[in-house]
């Protein structure tokens, strides 16, 4: 707990800090002047500020009215010798957490205190868990039993226990965020957050923002103040992941940051301290981008403690039917499917460019579009049996009368089945489609579809 003290009479804030660091264990910072309280205030950042009433430069409620309009998070509570009720209640309209009239008893001092920085954690523990809620991927577990994944599984159970940095290597597709959610899980710090974010999806500018927060008003659009992901996951865990694509003055933030534990919210001058396990992915090999230039030698020592490798599916072929059936036992991926021996050897022996992720896409499109229950090798695109692709991908129906369309009509049709077969949720249509949501609304906009 962070207390400032703002009261022009050393005494008084000398005893205020015993009372506070003694009883509380608290972290006590004084300040004899309205303007040094301000400017600490500003600057870092504290739990609860205990402000005096009767300062010689600015009075306590002046105080009050500043940090509201600068949106200062910190509970203040005011003390004053002259316990009058106007000034209470202009306190309490100002935003105070409560008002303590001098001389004030230890106890009552312990309890105010401790109470308004329980209301300071909660609020930011709420904050916190809005992100997160709001980045909640709702990923499974690994699934496996082949070697390659057991050696995967026995590294994560060795490694979760510490607060080393760990990187997580691997090509795409092939489960990195479930090996970095495994460790969190297994880890001291389960029950507070795992927030991950991909650097290599935004540019610096949003990128920036989202991990460190921002102030309203600190940039074109920034309408409310926000923390940031750093702080969100505070406790917890912080998966970045792809940070191989990050650029080297994001770089340069981010290993500030890890060095110090602090960060500074964009627009702020304050900083915050947080208490983060990082949790690091990437598909490329950073030592060798580190000797190209491309990534900072710095930030790569500091996020590589730990190397986990994770090994792509065509390395551990033996996992297909198990990761298979994980994927048909998915809910809401349409009617149940089975696939017959000749499929499943298929599959197995497939190369699987796009690892776990192309397998589960396929799956997930099968489900959708084959008819009947039994998938067999022949149902299989042409990339699994160097055929064309079969019936078992769900080709159009022949038009009426049997007569020949255009390939437009073919692709309407198409669009329009699988859309039907989703139940016109777009964002499953389009997985299957293999096309982003963009592409699929133009598509339905120049096809004239419509939901029935």
């Amino acid at each position: 707990m962070r207390v400032l003290i703002v009261d022009d009479d050393a005494d008084i804030r000398g005893l205020l800090a015993a009372v506070l660091e003694s009883d509380t264990g608290a972290s006590v910072t004084e300040a004899g002047s309205g303007a040094e309280g301000m400017a600490l205030l500003a600057h870092e950042e504290f739990d609860v500020a205990v402000v005096d009433v009767q300062l010689p430069d600015h009075s306590g409620l002046e105080i009050l009215r500043w940090a509201r309009a600068a949106e200062i998070d910190t509970e203040l509570i005011v003390l004053t010798g002259h316990a009058d009720v106007e000034t209470a209640v202009q306190a309490m309209r100002l935003g105070a957490y409560d008002f303590i009239a001098k001389p004030c008893k230890n106890a009552e001092l312990r309890e105010v205190v401790a109470k308004a920085a329980e209301k300071k954690a909660l609020r930011r523990e709420n904050s916190a868990l809005k992100e997160v809620v709001n980045r909640r991927d709702g990923l499974p577990n690994i699934v496996g039993q082949s070697p390659e994944i057991r050696e995967v599984l026995a590294v994560i159970t060795r490694v979760a226990a510490s607060d080393s940095p760990v990187l997580v290597q691997g090509e795409s597709g092939t489960g990195k965020e479930l090996v970095a959610r495994s460790i969190h899980l297994q880890s001291p710090r389960t029950a507070r957050p795992f927030v991950s974010i991909n650097c290599g999806a935004l540019p610096d500018s949003l990128l920036e923002s989202e991990l460190f927060g921002h102030k309203k008003g600190a940039f074109s659009g920034a309408i409310t103040s926000r923390i940031g992901l750093f702080e969100a996951a505070n406790g917890g865990t912080m998966f970045l992941d792809e940070i191989g694509e990050m650029s080297p003055a994001m770089q340069v933030r981010l290993l500030r940051a890890l060095d110090s534990g602090e960060v500074r919210r964009v627009g702020e001058e304050r900083v915050f301290h947080v208490d983060v396990r990082v949790v690091a992915a990437t598909a490329k090999d950073l030592s060798r981008e580190a000797a190209d230039g491309r990534f900072r030698w710095d930030l790569f020592y500091r996020v590589s403690t730990i190397v986990i490798p994770v090994p792509p599916l065509r390395r551990r072929r033996g996992d297909v039917p198990h990761l298979v059936e994980h994927f048909l036992g998915s809910r809401g991926r349409g009617h149940s499917l089975r696939f017959a021996p000749d499929a499943m050897a298929r599959l197995t022996d497939y190369g699987w460019p796009g690892n776990i992720r192309e397998l589960r896409n396929l799956i997930e499109r099968l489900q959708i579009l084959h008819e009947g229950h039994e998938v067999r090798a022949a149902h299989l695109p042409g990339e699994f049996n160097g055929a064309p692709a079969a019936a078992g991908t769900a080709a159009p129906a022949p038009a009426e009368g049997n007569y020949l369309v255009s390939l437009a009509e073919v692709e309407r049709r198409h669009v329009d089945r699988v859309l039907s077969a989703t139940g016109w949720n777009k964002a499953r249509a389009a997985r299957v489609l293999e096309v982003d949501i963009k592409t699929l609304n133009k598509k339905i906009r120049d096809f004239k579809l419509a939901p029935p």
